[in-house]
């Protein structure tokens, strides 16, 4: 049974109960999940229901079901590895590949070469169908985007590296190629951002929402492209894509929210997590991954700069 402990550091300007805490900040169950997975609670030591008002400077003591078994195919796919230990294992995760099993994904994906490497681990290949397929995905990159990414191995590791995710402790750094190049060097986004109401799939930004703040810097640019590095402090989906989007600065062969593009019209998706820093389980300094910049990358950037050495 995983358990979790928290302390509440933020005020909040309305009551807030126990279990929209637990699911709105730090995110670590959904509100049916709490009743699924019979999640439990002390708050300052005390038994307490989960409909609780708590506030800050409450601790809390969290604890719930294991998730219950899920119809996973194990496959042996080649990882490109950056660390491994008992608890984790962090990979550089090619442009391509699905994080998690969905619609029209449900195999060659991250989590079923995860859940093939933990069932290899513990010597249960033979052992398939009564095993619990857990990957251990504690955070998700869209599928063309590339680069670092962590997962756990047992639920121990996933609560404690999650937690660091739903409360912002950890430092994720990505790059991106864009359209055009922002007038401020430094810059912050912040808005709210929400599902388009156009279009399911999409999200956009919104009066209405949830927070997502990301901030940038130009690295290098040309003419026509510049080359980012960017620092979200939130963990919105498609945050990146739509914050760069919304200032006018798409990100070059994104086929959702960029256009098209002249000099790069087969390009694809220009954004790579280069870095993640992070405490791991059982230790007490963050450590701090991070992978080269991708082939696609050096191509573009090596074609921009002759296109302005030419002039």
């Amino acid at each position: 049974m995983p358990c979790l402990s928290h302390t509440i550091k933020e005020q909040f300007p309305q009551p807030v109960r126990l279990d929209r805490y637990v699911s709105e900040t730090l995110r670590i169950l959904s509100r049916s999940q709490i009743k699924a997975r019979s999640l439990t609670a002390k708050i300052n030591g005390k038994d307490v229901k989960n409909s609780r008002i708590v506030k800050q400077g409450d601790i809390l003591e969290l604890c719930w079901r294991d998730s219950p078994p899920v119809n996973m195919l194990p496959q042996d796919i080649p990882l490109e590895i950056i660390y491994e230990d008992e608890n984790c294992i962090v990979i550089n995760k090619a442009q391509g590949m699905v994080v998690h099993p969905g619609a029209g994904n449900r195999q060659d994906t991250l989590a079923n070469a995860l859940y093939f490497k933990r069932l290899k681990r513990s010597g249960k290949e033979s052992n398939w169908d009564t095993d619990n397929a857990r990957p251990g995905i504690v955070h998700r990159l869209d599928k063309d985007t590339s680069g670092i990414i962590i997962a756990a191995f047992n639920e121990e590791a996933h609560a404690f590296l999650a937690q660091q995710f739903k409360t912002r402790k950890t430092r994720k750094t990505y790059i991106a190629i864009v359209q055009g190049t922002p007038k401020e060097i430094n810059g912050r986004i912040e808005t709210y951002i929400a599902r388009d109401p156009r279009d399911r799939k999409k999200f956009s930004v919104s009066a209405v929402g949830r927070n997502a703040v990301t901030h940038y810097k130009v690295i290098n640019s040309w003419h026509s492209h510049s080359l980012l590095l960017l620092r979200p402090r939130t963990g919105r989906t498609h945050q990146l894509r739509v914050h760069l989007r919304h200032i006018g600065y798409p990100i070059l062969g994104d086929p959702i929210y960029g256009g098209a593009d002249k000099l790069f019209p087969d390009a694809s998706l220009m954004l790579h997590s280069k870095s993640l820093a992070i405490v791991l389980l059982g230790e007490t300094e963050e450590r701090v991954f991070s992978s080269q910049i991708p082939r696609r990358f050096t191509e573009i950037i090596e074609k921009l700069d002759r296109m302005n050495t030419n002039g």
